[in-house]
Formats: C-alpha cells, sequence, structure tokens
C-alpha cells in the first residue's frame, strides 16, 4: 500500500456506499485500485498520464473518474456518507458559508465554449456546464472560486463553483438551496439548517431577508457603510440587525475546512477544463477525507 492509497478500514466503509457491479459484460478492474489511482491524480494534481502504474491503465481511471462525473456517482457517493453521519448524530446544523480562490492552471483552459459544436445536445451530456467554465481573470490570471456551506464539525453540506471574480453574496441563497441531506429512515430531506454564520461580505437585505423568510437564525455582521445608512435615515433606518460576537467566533471551522480541502492539490490549484469535472475532483476529496 503506497502513501496516500486507502487502509483496509476506510476501503470497507467506501464499498458500503458504492454503486453495485454490473451483473453482465466483462469483469471490472479492481475498483480499489481505481479509486486509489484516481484519488493519486487528485492529491498531487499531475497530469492523468502520470498515474503510476501499480494503479493499473491511466486510461481506466480516467474514464470511469468521467463516466460517474457524468451520471452524479460521485455526488450520490458523497450523499451516502453524508446520510450515515447525520444518522450518526455527526453533523452539526450549525452552518458556515464562505468562498475561496483557488488557481486555474494554464492546463485548465482551452474548452469548447456552448455552441463551438454541432446540435443541441451538450458533449458528454454536460447540461450544467457553465458558459465560462467557471473560469475568472483578473490581475492574477485565471483563478475558479469555491462557495461552500459547512456544518461545525466539519462537514462540508454545498459546493459551488464559479469564475474568481464572482461576488460571494450573489452566491449565497444557491449554496443554501444545494443543502440537502436525506434522512435514513424516510421521510423528507433535512434543508434547513438551525443557524447560519457568514462573514461581512454577506451582509445584504436580500440574504437576510431570505433567511428570516425561512425561519433560520443567522450571525451576519453588518458593512459599516450600511450602518451609517442606517442611522442617517434614523427611526426609518430601523432596528440594528442581531449580532453576537461570541457565537461568531466559531465561522473560522469552515475557514480550517477549506484548508483542510485544499491539501488535495488538484483541488487547490484548478487543471480540469470543466466546471463540472474540477466539481467532481472536489466530491472525491470530500469522500475521500470522510472516510
Amino acid at each position: 500500500m503506497a502513501r496516500g492509497d486507502l487502509t483496509d478500514d476506510q476501503w470497507l466503509r467506501l464499498e458500503a456506499v458504492l454503486p453495485p457491479l454490473p451483473k453482465m459484460g466483462r469483469k471490472p478492474r479492481d475498483r480499489r485500485q481505481v479509486f486509489d489511482g484516481i484519488w493519486w491524480r487528485a492529491r498531487t494534481g499531475s497530469p492523468w498520464r502520470d498515474v503510476p502504474e501499480r494503479y493499473g491503465p491511466w486510461e481506466t481511471s480516467y474514464s470511469v473518474f468521467r463516466r460517474w462525473q457524468i451520471d452524479g456517482t460521485w455526488a450520490r457517493i458523497l450523499e451516502k456518507l453524508q446520510v450515515k453521519a447525520d444518522a450518526a448524530g455527526h453533523i452539526e446544523w450549525e452552518v458556515s458559508v464562505d468562498s475561496t480562490v483557488c488557481r486555474a492552471h494554464q492546463h485548465s483552459a482551452g474548452a469548447r465554449k456552448r455552441g463551438a459544436r454541432s446540435g443541441r445536445t451538450p458533449p458528454d451530456g454536460l447540461a450544467g456546464e457553465p458558459d465560462d467554465h467557471g473560469l475568472g481573470r483578473s490581475r492574477g490570471g485565471l483563478s475558479t472560486k469555491l462557495h461552500l456551506a459547512a456544518d461545525a464539525a466539519g462537514h462540508v453540506l454545498a459546493v459551488v463553483v464559479t469564475g474568481g471574480q464572482r461576488g460571494d453574496a450573489p452566491q449565497f441563497i444557491e449554496v443554501m438551496d444545494r443543502i440537502r441531506v436525506p434522512r435514513s429512515g424516510g421521510g423528507r430531506p433535512r434543508v434547513r439548517p438551525d443557524h447560519v454564520l457568514a462573514d461581512r461580505a454577506y451582509s445584504s437585505r436580500q440574504i437576510r431577508e431570505y433567511l428570516r423568510k425561512r425561519q433560520i437564525a443567522h450571525t451576519i455582521p453588518e458593512k459599516r457603510d450600511q450602518t451609517g445608512h442606517r442611522l442617517r435615515r434614523g427611526s426609518a433606518g430601523g432596528r440594528p440587525p442581531g449580532f453576537d460576537r461570541e457565537k461568531y467566533k466559531a465561522r473560522h471551522k469552515v475557514e480550517c475546512r477549506i484548508g483542510l480541502l485544499k491539501q488535495a492539490r488538484g483541488v487547490a490549484t484548478r487543471y480540469d477544463k470543466l466546471a463540472v469535472r474540477y466539481e467532481a475532483t472536489v466530491q472525491l476529496t470530500l469522500i475521500r477525507q470522510s472516510l
């Protein structure tokens, strides 16, 4: 077993949530070996062709990674792990929302723009691929931003991939809408956290009204200019939003979780040309770190 490969206990936990093997056709390659090869590439950020021979042909690792991204297998595996964690009481529903910018390598550029191919069906069935492929250009070059929601125990419950120049507040509602953890005993999935923590970037009237409408308590500091505008309006400015300074200190946990996520070099620096492929790399990393 090489460094970074699954241990026997980790493989047993992962095997329990993998999709069943096909009953017909040629017997597939050892799935533990293939998963270790896929994880090696995400952990090191190396090209697919450099996957070591001990993991089998690199084409097999890439084809499995690509196929499971297209049919949603990576997302379903992560969801099953979240269901088990929630059933065991490990998910704490005090959620922190934040974002992080990841530098995009030059190899991530050059994907076809939408409409470049003939026909109406997107290539590889990638209907969810954004037009800009989740890449943004700034003074530092190409970058991608990950917007995520993590609970107090470090479980990442939702991830949204955008260009690096995108603001945080406009993505808040989409991040919250992606929180969905099914219940092991059946019934409606859990979609509403008990409390939300966020920094000043998310201080807007729209976000506060959205949280109040969903009856979600929140701790978000008010921006200085918003405080000044409210005070200048006098009684018409309304009451200041409630803010618990001690509770706000717990928001550092999402920043710690981002640091752990970026230990995978394939996440810290984006090498995937498509945003959906990069999102699958993030999902793979979350799966591996949950075992």
